[in-house]
């Protein structure tokens, strides 16, 4: 796989966790969870994700 496609594969999954976070931090979930949430989703992005959509707030 070259360089443009690595990059462009990257790029597309930063928009997918920052648009997760950002449903996260408008969402009418506590503090707590959202932050908790957040951490989540930026120290295991792949996990984490996958655990956010399944789990995470809705709404």
């Amino acid at each position: 796989m070259g360089i443009e496609v690595s990059g462009l594969l990257g790029l597309v999954w930063l928009i997918i966790i920052i648009w997760a976070i950002v449903k996260t931090a408008k969402s009418a979930a506590g503090t707590l969870a959202k932050v908790i949430w957040i951490v989540v989703l930026l120290v295991f992005p792949l996990v984490g994700l996958i655990i956010w959509l399944l789990f995470g707030p809705k709404g």
